[in-house]
């Protein structure tokens, strides 16, 4: 017998329709809960919860006992005990079905209902206390200790039940233990003496435990009494919040519906968009190596700068929706700014010259400690909207030490913005009105520049403000943390030659939708010797490599693009093409979509990963690299 098998911890029962309702006994939890007003109210409830348990255990005890000593105690004894207990179990049942009716109906006398109760387990103690007089000296030694541990596990699990009620719980107690520590000692002998002493010292543990227990379980009723209060005041707060709540929800939900949307239009226009892109390069660089004049040289030129130039304003289209959807990652680093004002030299100043402008930069010796390439970044946008509405006069860009930080802030001569739209310019598409015409060049931006510049200051937490005059300028300024100067070794400048590759006899394996890109792919990678094979789907590329069983057939490259037919990928291509071809097969990846983040998928499945438009000498190189083909060694300046 265990304590568990009679009862357990007071679990006080809800009301009907609380949460909780799924935790109470099969035996209570589908009955409507008259909610106790009292204390009383709630120990009925928890005693009468656990009657089912209780009933249980009586028969368990009882059956124990039978086991023991059935073929010991004579019938006369045997049968009228028996009884006894089986009259008591039905009395207790028939109570339960009663209460439970009662409770059923709402009128539950909490004080009767207490009173039956306690009459019942008095004489329940009455009972298990004849029980030693009865079978004690019948048996051996295992026997009698098999009665002892009955009985008080019976009593010690009246514990959670009874200890509301001291009173009952000591009698209850005593009438268990007191008539079989009397029966054991009677025995006369000494071991019969010292048992029951221990006994009895062990019953004076249990009632202090009892006390215990029944202190705790107070404490936790009148908190649950106090709960319910607070609760049923919640409840009103709630409804009332509630309805604030689901007004702001579906405000918020429409703004990510809204969000959610121009993002996908931007990723699905970028990818539209710069298909033809990278075919025009492709063609272009094909048109180069078939006709050796400089002119058609100096043509093809051009038009990578112009396929350049327009992946730069895709770029900045993209920008905008990985920022918000949280694909631009923040790595900071100590550097000196000297870095980034170069490279905006070299970039800005033909086209400030061109302006008649002066393009001046100061400070470069200062060191922060932030994520360059987004420093950068912001930088460039700063000076091309400076450049792009300055008409004459400068553009400054000046780093300078302030209260252990550096402020680096770009100034300029133009056009100026009012002041009733400096707040507005960071927001994407949108320009300020001017009162004349603006100039081709002005026209020419998309509103999003200062856009990139607001959000990649508010992803590095970095301060940025605008003064601006009408008519004299303004001056955006950012504020980085200081850094220590980079301890760097001098190397020798390198002039790198184009890597001059050869593709003869060597079979290329293309796997792209679009026939533009492909067809230029083909005339491309044609002029470099190579022998190839096109397909345009997946089903293309399982079927070509399921019907190539020669040994001339074997690849050795496969250029395959991401997104292909109903939604399968390249992954699928590449799956088919190295079942039969094996797993070293190298290949290269080009998609021209930028929101989706393919670094996961290019280490798990062994491939290297280019963005459309790819210039022709940035595909040269990776396909040298890929192939293992060392490009010229540089030539030392």
């Amino acid at each position: 017998m265990t304590t568990a098998a009679l009862g357990g911890p007071l679990h006080v029962p809800l009301r009907r329709g609380d949460a909780a309702d799924e935790l109470l006994p099969l035996s209570t939890a589908s009955m409507p809960a008259l909610a106790p007003a009292s204390a009383i109210g709630e120990e009925v409830q928890s005693a009468f919860e656990y009657m089912p348990a209780t009933l249980a255990g009586m028969v368990a005890a009882v059956g124990v006992v039978l086991l023991l000593f059935w073929a010991l105690v004579p019938p006369h004894l045997l049968v009228p005990w028996l009884g006894a207990f089986g009259a008591l179990w039905l009395l207790r049942l028939g109570m339960l079905r009663r209460y439970r009716g009662a409770l059923s109906k709402g009128a539950v006398d909490w004080l009767a209902w207490r009173r039956i109760w306690n009459i019942t387990t008095i004489v329940s103690g009455a009972l298990w206390g004849l029980t030693p007089w009865i079978f004690y000296g019948r048996g051996n030694a295992i026997q009698q200790t098999g009665l002892i541990i009955v009985i008080y596990s019976y009593c010690i699990a009246a514990v959670p039940v009874l200890s509301n009620q001291p009173r009952v719980y000591f009698g209850f107690a005593s009438l268990c233990f007191i008539p079989m520590i009397l029966r054991i000692a009677s025995e006369g002998d000494v071991y019969s003496l010292q048992l029951a002493g221990e006994l009895l010292l062990i019953v004076s543990l249990t009632t202090l435990l009892a006390r215990s227990y029944r202190q705790a379980l107070q404490r936790v009723t009148e908190l649950k009494l106090q709960a319910d209060g607070l609760l049923a005041q919640l409840r009103v707060e709630k409804r009332l919040a509630d309805v604030a709540r689901q007004e702001a929800e579906v405000a918020r939900h429409d703004a990510e519906v809204a969000n959610r949307a121009k993002t996908q239009f931007f990723a699905a226009a970028s990818h539209d968009l710069r298909q033809p892109l990278h075919a025009m390069g492709l063609f272009a660089e094909a048109l180069r190596q078939r006709v050796h004049e400089p002119a058609v040289a100096q043509l093809v030129n051009s038009i990578n700068e112009s396929v350049d130039a327009l992946e730069g304003l895709f770029s900045e289209l993209l920008d905008i929706t990985r920022i918000d959807s949280g694909g631009v990652e923040v790595r900071s680093e100590d550097f000196e700014l000297g870095d980034i004002l170069r490279k905006v030299r070299l970039h800005f100043e033909p086209t400030a010259f061109e302006k008649g402008l002066s393009l001046r930069l100061r400070g470069g010796r200062c060191a922060v400690r932030a994520d360059p390439l987004l420093v950068e970044r912001m930088v460039r946008n700063l000076v091309a909207n400076a450049i792009r509405y300055t008409e004459d006069g400068s553009v400054l860009v000046s780093c300078r030490r302030r209260a252990g930080r550096v402020l680096l802030e770009v100034w300029d001569t133009g056009v100026g913005i009012a002041e009733s739209d400096c707040s507005r310019v960071f927001e994407e598409f949108y320009q300020v009105q001017r009162d004349r015409e603006a100039s081709a060049e002005q026209r020419k931006g998309l509103g999003l520049g200062l856009a990139i510049v607001m959000r990649l200051a508010r992803l590095m937490d970095t301060p940025l403000s605008l003064r601006s005059s009408v008519g004299r300028g303004s001056v955006f300024s950012i504020t980085l943390p200081l850094g220590t100067t980079p301890r760097t070794m001098p190397t020798p400048q390198m002039h790198k030659r184009p890597v001059d590759i050869t593709l003869a006899g060597r079979l290329v394996v293309i796997v792209e939708d679009e026939p533009a890109v492909r067809e230029g792919l083909a005339v491309l990678l044609a002029g470099w010797g190579a022998s190839l094979a096109t397909l345009d789907s997946v089903a293309a590329a399982e079927r070509w490599a399921r019907n190539s069983d020669s040994a001339a057939a074997v690849p050795a490259l496969a250029i395959v693009d991401y997104r292909l037919e109903q939604g399968r990928t390249g992954i699928d291509a590449i799956a088919a093409l190295r079942m039969r071809f094996g797993a070293a097969l190298p290949v290269i990846v080009v998609t021209g979509s930028t929101t989706t983040g393919h670094e996961p998928e290019a280490q798990a499945h062994d491939f290297h990963v280019l963005i459309k438009p790819v210039l022709p000498n940035k595909l040269r190189a990776m396909i040298s690299f890929k192939l293992g083909v060392r490009p010229p060694v540089p030539v030392a300046a």
